[in-house]
């Protein structure tokens, strides 16, 4: 360790003291860092390299060539080493046959090249520093460059750091398909490609997904890679094989090992000049680890290393923990010997590792031979998923449930994985892609020159086999007779594949548009495309229904999906009274659509299912359709669900549930009883099936409302108006020169805030001479304390006394000339800084929040729209604006008004409000739920009603002359809750609240 930051330390030091025999020395010593594993290896780290004639290599090892230089700081310097370099690396790789990298240093700074048609250009490069941190940075940084220790062991952290976004490695290889795109994205069969992949991931995560080439690279790497590593983990050397079949998957079909490795949409790099290069240089980075030991999740861990958090959290995908996954298939999958299970949004695996693995257990228990375990395995679990990255990701994960040492057996016998590239939902097609008895298969957008669907007679697909055959025999023939004036189908592959000559024509028509496909260069996809899009059709079929549905369903919401989605969203709700109503259409979810379509399509008569779904499935109101269990011409009898929510860290995003059933001739609601789950969740790659001790399992109810259950006062409530970005309405005083203003003005300039965000943190105050009628005191949340008014802000709005709201854009706003070169100035800024089509004026009066409060009522009650507690208080000023922060209603008397106001502040209110609530991080929106509970609307009569009025009025009195050290809001909110605690009124009223909710 001491003698690697010795050279660590003169590496970085001045160059001015300085020679490049020195440097280049020291470099060599550091390469040699056991870390790096070249002695191990036995690479030998050689100075001055014979390279051509008479030219010399300062230090070459394994496939990187190294030119030191005593300083990179002059651009001079940089140009003539990068091109001195460039001819190094071009060299090697015309006499060695492999991919070279270049890397130029002085020892401080570390760049490295890749070659992209005879040019070098940067992919990565850093910045040494002195130290342990520093001395283990840059070994990182080399390691990932040179590619070669052998031998790693594959855990989440060292696939993370070797293999990650953040790694040296994974912007080589980036880099270079960069490149690789770059130069080829024009050719037909890259631009095929990547229409399907966007088509189905548009299918997938609708407005979520964005259709750019950096997300098609690093998927394309991704699938590249998983299919490398399917070759690793079985012993086969990825390094000597040719790149056309690791990407292919011959070596799998000569093995009798079937859908591992496919010809996919991520090929397209053995297409283009380079890319054979490319995937040999991605083998060999992959050889670097011991695939043998590896972990079942590393496929997730290679996925989450790979694609950004923020890109992930935006498309929306979040994988199962693996012990959740684990429990979820321990409880569905009661009989596996006998139960088929499929996983109809299989994503990486996690629930088809747990089902294999239950399955071979119990099949080793009964005394199953290896040859008939591993023959059944494959019609008894199987997934589907749209998303083309994930079936790559899970097909290495079923390889890895089976197991390294049952797949290199002996009498293993042939197999296939059961995983399918398919859209379990059904979106394309009213019948699931059947159209009058034809399974039909959309091919170009838009193209008018011939045909552009590929139709089969839907029978061919009782046998998936010999479907499959026939779907590759119509693909390679049609490609042979591309050259040809052969128009059909041979005789000896009819006669072979048992073709009746009711079937001939149709045939023959596919037969003709895939030679026209590939003549127009785009046939290098059908085979794959059509026998994975087709099997969800295949397993709707009576004969092919599953016992077991289980699984993680895509979440998303009806406001993410596009518009296409949205229209068939919303008509399949509708036919299963899943549909709400459009007020609540933004939480409408895809997740219970897709639980009963899967259901229709797939389940038997009596079979099972057990899904992972949002919280808000077990109880929220607008989930109330699907609870009932009665989907289109199905019914299921719901069984007690788990409830999730409360583990922390959190799983996803949102609070989460798992729900169970079965199909059933009669329909059985959801039932309130749950499975609590509490406590500290596993760590993210903790094993499987290991003591859950962190976390404790109770049973509980969760309460569930309907309209029905809703107070009177529901309606009457209103959010205020959306008075942002504050920056722009909300001011304050402005000095003056001793003249003064004209009467009925007044000077101001916005007022400002340190809780202001981007980008209006970042724009200058607004100043000027407004009329006073435009001067609007507004109250905000901030101003709300329990049975108190803490005070006003001021804003400019552009609203009349009469409550008309001026559009700057239209000329009436002139005749008040201050306010009209506010509002245009205001507007100048928003449109600069907002995103989205909406106006300042349809911002602030957006639903007519703000004109809807004119003429304003003398007595209203106003109450918070955050925090844990709600707070309460009469509005009796007849000038103030309300703010969206806060929800206000009229009301007709100051009696009804105190009544009001008793209930939303008593502390019971949050515990009688609390189990209705929405629950993320912890439980919120009591704004929301507040009126699920039944409050009765106020009755002059019922004394009950009087005396909570009554205790309202003396303590709003009471707290009215409360006096406080701090005048932060929070703070206050919080004594005058202890006041109300200790308070003699305070407890009366907590009681009589308690005893007016039952």
């Amino acid at each position: 360790m001491a003698a690697r930051l010795d050279i660590l330390e003169r590496l970085v030091s001045s160059p001015a003291f300085r020679s490049e025999a020195t440097i280049q020395s020291d470099v060599r010593m550091f390469l040699l860092d056991p870390e790096l594993g070249l002695a191990e290896e036995q690479l030998e780290v050689e100075l001055e390299a014979q390279v051509g004639q008479r030219r010399r290599i300062d230090i070459e090892v394994g496939c990187t060539v190294i030119e030191v230089k005593k300083s990179l700081d002059s651009q001079s310097v940089m140009a003539a080493a990068t091109e001195q370099l460039a001819d190094y690396v071009l060299t090697r790789t015309r006499e060695v046959g492999a991919r070279y990298v270049g890397v130029l240093t002085d020892g401080r700074q570390w760049i490295a090249f890749h070659e992209v048609d005879g040019v070098l250009r940067e992919a990565t490069r850093h910045a040494a520093t002195v130290g342990t941190a520093g001395a283990a940075a840059l070994l990182s940084w080399l390691e990932g460059v040179l590619a070669t220790r052998t031998g790693v062991r594959p855990t989440p952290k060292e696939i993370a750091q070797r293999l990650g976004a953040g790694s040296s490695s994974h912007a080589l290889d980036f880099a270079t398909l960069q490149s690789l795109y770059r130069d080829s994205k024009h050719l037909p069969t890259v631009q095929l490609k990547r229409q399907l992949w966007s088509k189905l991931l548009h299918s997938a995560l609708g407005t979520q997904f964005t259709d750019d080439d950096e997300l098609f690279l690093e998927h394309t790497l991704l699938v590249n890679s998983a299919e490398i590593i399917a070759h690793l983990l079985l012993g086969v050397d990825a390094t000597q094989l040719p790149p056309a079949s690791l990407l292919s998957g011959s070596q799998f079909a000569q093995a009798g090992l079937y859908g591992v490795v496919d010809r996919d949409f991520f090929d397209w790099v053995l297409e283009v000049p380079g890319g054979e290069g490319f995937v040999t240089s991605l083998a060999r980075r992959l050889a670097r680890f011991d695939w043998s030991a590896v972990e079942h999740d590393v496929l997730k861990v290679l996925y989450e290393s790979v694609i950004p958090a923020t890109t992930r959290k935006a498309l929306g995908e979040y994988y199962t923990p693996d012990w959740l996954a684990y429990e979820v298939v321990q409880e569905a999958v009661t009989d596996p010997l006998t139960q088929r299970v499929l996983d109809p949004s299989c994503g990486s695996g996690s629930f088809l590792f747990y089902a294999v693995r239950r399955y071979l257990s119990a099949a080793e228990e009964a005394g199953m031979s290896l040859t008939e375990a591993m023959h059944q395995v494959s019609s008894k679990v199987m997934g589907i998923d749209l998303h083309p990255v994930a079936v790559a990701l899970a097909r290495v994960t079923y390889l890895l449930a089976l197991g390294r040492d049952r797949l290199n057996a002996p009498d293993r016998g042939e197999l296939s994985v059961p995983v399918y590239l398919g859209d379990s939902i059904g979106w394309d097609q009213h019948e699931d892609l059947l159209s009058v008895g034809h399974l039909v298969i959309q091919t170009d957008e838009g193209d008018q020159l011939f045909p552009t669907e590929l139709r089969f007679p839907d029978h061919l697909l009782d046998d998936a086999a010999r479907f499959d055959e026939l779907v590759e025999t119509l693909v390679t023939e049609s490609g042979r007779a591309a050259d040809t004036r052969t128009n059909k189908l041979s005789e000896g592959t009819l006669r072979r594949l048992a073709i009746g000559a009711g079937d001939v024509a149709a045939l023959n028509e596919n037969f003709m548009r895939l030679k026209q496909l590939h003549e127009a260069g785009r046939n290098h996809i059908w085979s794959y495309y059509i026998r994975n899009v087709s099997r969800p059709t295949w397993l709707a079929r009576d004969d092919n229904q599953v016992d077991v549905l289980v699984g993680n369903p895509p979440w998303l919401s009806y406001r993410h999906m596009s518009k296409d989605m949205q229209a068939i969203f919303k008509r399949l709700s509708k036919a299963r009274y899943f549909w709400h109503n459009e007020s609540t259409a933004t939480h409408q979810d895809l997740a219970g659509l897709f639980i009963a379509r899967t259901v229709e399509r797939f389940l038997t008569g009596d079979g099972s299912f057990a899904f992972v779904v949002p919280n808000a499935v077990i109880d929220r109101d607008y989930w109330a359709g699907f609870r009932n269990g009665e989907f289109l011409d199905v019914n299921v009898a719901f069984t007690p669900s788990w409830d999730l929510r409360r583990i922390r860290p959190h799983l996803f995003p949102r609070g989460s549930a798992v729900v169970f059933g079965h199909r059933s001739r009669w329909a059985t609601t959801m039932p309130s009883q749950i499975l609590r789950w509490e406590g500290r969740a596993p760590a993210p790659h903790a094993l499987a099936g290991e003591p859950l001790e962190t976390l404790t399992r109770t049973p509980g109810t969760v309460s569930i409302t309907s309209e029905a259950d809703r107070s009177v006062y529901a309606p009457r409530f209103a959010n205020g108006a959306t008075l942002y970005p504050r920056a722009l309405f909300r001011v304050e005083p402005n000095a003056t020169s001793v003249l003064g203003v004209p009467h009925g003005r007044r000077a101001v300039r916005s007022q400002r805030s340190s809780t202001e965000k981007a980008p209006w943190v970042n724009i200058p105050p607004l100043t000027g001479i407004v009329e006073s009628e435009f001067i609007w005191p507004a109250i905000l949340g901030e101003h709300i304390a329990p049975f108190r008014i803490l005070g006003a802000d001021e804003f400019v709005l552009p609203m009349t006394t009469r409550g008309n709201v001026l559009d700057p854009s239209e000329p009436q706003i002139d005749r008040w000339s201050g306010l009209a070169d506010w509002m245009r100035r205001a507007d100048d800024l928003w449109r600069e800084h907002q995103n989205g089509p909406m106006t300042l004026l349809q911002r602030i009066d957006h639903m007519r929040t703000l004109r809807q409060q004119t003429p304003i009522p003398p007595l209203r009650v106003v109450y918070s729209k955050s925090g844990m507690h709600l707070c309460a208080a009469v509005l009796t000023d007849q000038r103030v604006v309300i703010d969206h922060t806060l929800y206000w209603a009229a009301v007709s008397s100051r009696s009804e008004a105190n009544y009001l106001v008793g209930i939303l502040n008593s502390p019971s209110l949050t515990e009688l409000v609390r189990p209705l609530m929405s629950y993320g991080k912890d439980e919120r929106h009591i704004d929301k739920s507040v009126w699920k509970l039944p409050i009765p609307q106020f009755n002059i009569d019922d004394d009950q009603h009087l005396l909570i009025a009554s205790l309202a009025e003396d303590l709003t009195q009471e707290i009215a002359q409360l006096e406080f050290a701090s005048k932060y809001f929070v703070t206050i909110r919080k004594n005058i809750r202890a006041y109300l605690a200790k308070s003699t009124q305070g407890q009366k009223l907590d009681e009589a609240v308690q005893g007016l909710m039952g």
